[in-house]
């Protein structure tokens, strides 16, 4: 008998019996916590049943280091090829030969980089993208970031083909055996995205050692996941009739995938391309803790030394590159292909031609001038002694104001909270989400999130895991309280939608590392300097799936409203909030995963959970430490995401909307 015929007969109990399950569910919860000696095993996980995956995996990495250190060696070395040219090419220059008879061959000029992001921006989006992009990385040269942003940039260079041309291939392959990817490659792109990123360090530290080849594949097998599943989405969303085509057309089955389908999946395409760049620019940034360099670099030795000027000049470079490649890449998913017309090469590409003439002139120029391979420092502005004077200022004049909100919420907030998950019983906590499982999904779903929930308890993290769910769900509620009405705003007032979408542009644009900075210089480390940042950096999907879900409600329902006799009040609370409630849950679900993902950037601030964990493996090199860590902070990622997915399902179904 098959799994599925075997649960087809266990039905759901009808909705009015679940309320009583619920109180009887919860009451027994309260009493396990109140009363923790009626059952010791079952509030603290015992000690003996703890079972040493981290160790196991530990020697297994170590031994696969030991056995195939030939293999290692092989990909370092050819891995280190294409890297070298780029950062070459970008930020270091070309040395051929040795001693005195070396000849030394500049890099790309700051001023023909400028001026040929500028002419992309113009052939993409016109004056408008030619000024911003332009003027980004003008700002870096200014600021003196230049030498670091185009380090970063080096490494973007060759992971982002690297990872565009794996996905690519994953997604193909998914997309032509269904099975393979429900069973294999969906799974595993649920744990590569919920994975933290400090987990991907440490494995590599391990195999590759403390060098940019290192950073380079951590960051290659973080930003994987987005073009797989845009390559996947793409293909199934070809119309039939252009299948059909390709097949009337008399195309092999090879012709009709490179020559019909994936043509006509550019679009989405283009847009996984975007997600590519903006994750391989924030894991680049985070990999600089084991020899990526670059601007990452600089703002860890900022934070490490409390240096606020330094810090926040070269994050502010980092959000000017983020911003730059997204606007650009943005605006080469909206290109339409336009046929080239012209014998020659440079007349059917005349602007590529042009900004590789204006790139060689200026790096030719540069032997004989030096301020076009350098910029002068004369010419260079520092913003740093700025930024110390202003936060400074504030925590001068609003010290006792910051000092008493850091307190309050402490006192008041956090530290109850954090007790009361601290002493949450595990076998309790693992019952209420089977049961909301079951509710929710059935059996196939309750069958899922226990095992997630168990593996936080069998691998001696249960005391971690609670710690990093207090910090996260707090997170999360306040961001909703945030975004929810500020996404309510922006759907009903055309004027704010246009003043909130291009800051919540800008927020997501912004690498993870950045939101630390500030928040660490006027707040201190801890826990309420962490839910800040988590909060800044979260906060986006819960305002734009709500404002995207409150405009799609049908007008002919809106118009039904008002007919019915609706007030405007009636109308939101009545029609379009029950009607948008699906999409602002699936924007919680992303702010959930979201604050996880930030919460292992904040272990740098003194919070003790998971991230606090992966982080102290990054420093011992222990890759079983980090990577069970991760893969907890993974599971309770996948295991929220399950649950609200399935209850946003059922509420579309109820409503009549699936």
């Amino acid at each position: 008998m098959s799994v599925s015929a075997a649960i087809e007969p266990l039905r759901l109990p009808r909705s009015s019996v679940w309320p009583a399950i619920w109180i009887a569910a919860l009451a027994a919860t309260a009493l396990l916590y109140l009363f923790p000696q009626l059952a010791p095993w079952a509030v603290e996980y015992p000690k003996d049943w703890i079972v040493p995956v981290a160790k196991w995996t530990g020697a297994a990495m170590l031994w696969i280091r030991t056995e195939f250190t030939w293999l290692t060696r092989a990909l370092s070395a050819i891995g280190q090829v294409p890297l070298d040219f780029a950062l070459d090419t970008l930020a270091r220059g070309f040395k051929i030969g040795q001693g005195p008879e070396a000849i030394e061959l500049p890099r790309l000029s700051w001023l023909g980089v400028v001026i040929a992001m500028g002419m992309i921006g113009w052939v993409l989006g016109g004056r408008g993208l030619a000024a911003l992009a332009g003027g980004c990385f003008l700002y870096i040269a200014l600021f003196g970031q230049w030498d670091s942003a185009m380090l970063t940039l080096g490494l973007i260079v060759i992971c982002v083909p690297l990872c565009v041309i794996t996905g690519l291939l994953i997604g193909i392959w998914g997309y032509r055996n269904p099975r393979i990817e429900k069973f294999f490659i969906t799974p595993m792109l649920d744990v590569m995205q919920t994975m933290p990123t400090f987990a991907y360090l440490v494995p590599m530290l391990l195999l590759f050692g403390n060098k940019p080849v290192s950073a380079m594949m951590a960051t290659g097998i973080f930003a994987v996941p987005p073009m797989v599943r845009a390559t996947m989405l793409a293909l199934q969303r070809v119309p039939q009739e252009i299948d059909d085509f390709g097949v009337m057309a008399g195309c092999t089955r090879a012709q009709k995938l490179w020559r019909v389908l994936l043509p006509a999946a550019r679009p989405t395409l283009l847009v996984g391309l975007n997600q590519v760049i903006m994750l391989a620019l924030n894991m680049v940034i985070i990999s600089s803790m084991i020899g990526a360099g670059g601007l990452g670099y600089d703002v860890l030795l900022a934070l490490r030394s409390l240096n606020v000027g330094a810090a926040l000049e070269a994050g502010l470079a980092i959000v000017a590159l983020a911003i730059a490649l997204d606007r650009l890449s943005q605006a080469a998913a909206r290109q339409r292909p336009v046929p080239q017309t012209g014998a020659r090469f440079w007349e059917r590409h005349p602007f590529l031609t042009a900004g590789v003439a204006i790139l060689a002139v200026t790096t030719l120029a540069s032997l004989a001038v030096p301020g076009l391979a350098k910029i002068p420092e004369s010419l260079t502005i520092s913003s740093g002694p700025i930024w110390k004077s202003m936060i400074d200022w504030v925590t001068q004049n609003f010290f006792d104001v910051i000092e008493a909100f850091r307190t309050w919420m402490l006192l008041n907030i956090l530290n109850p909270i954090r007790d009361l998950m601290a002493g949450m019983p595990w076998l309790a906590a693992a019952g209420l989400i089977g049961l909301a499982g079951f509710q929710l999904g059935g059996l196939r779903l309750m069958l899922l999130v226990v095992p997630l929930t168990l593996f936080c308890a069998m691998t001696g993290l249960w005391d971690k895991t609670m710690a990093t769910i207090y910090l996260c769900g707090i997170s999360t509620v306040v961001a909703a309280l945030i975004g929810i009405p500020l996404g309510v705003l922006a759907s009903r007032s055309d004027r704010a939608d246009r003043i909130i979408t291009p800051i919540i542009d800008t927020l997501q644009t912004m690498p993870s590392f950045v939101f630390i900075i500030p928040t660490v210089m006027l707040f201190r480390v801890g826990d309420v300097t962490a839910m800040i940042a988590i909060v800044s950096f979260a906060v986006v999907p819960a305002i734009r799936y709500t404002n995207l879900g409150l405009r799609q409600v049908s007008p002919a329902l809106i118009e039904a409203a008002k007919v019915s006799g609706c007030t405007r009040q009636q109308m939101f609370w009545r029609v379009q909030l029950p009607l948008a409630l699906p999409e602002i849950m699936l924007g919680i679900n992303q702010t959930i995963l979201l604050a996880l993902s930030m919460l292992i950037i904040t272990a740098m601030i003194g919070t003790r959970d998971l991230g606090q964990e992966v982080f102290i493996a990054l420093a011992k090199a222990d890759a079983g430490r980090g990577l069970i860590a991760g893969l907890t902070v993974a599971f309770i990622g996948i295991t929220a995401d399950r649950l609200i997915g399935a209850w946003s399902r059922r509420a579309r179904q109820r409503l009549g909307l699936a």
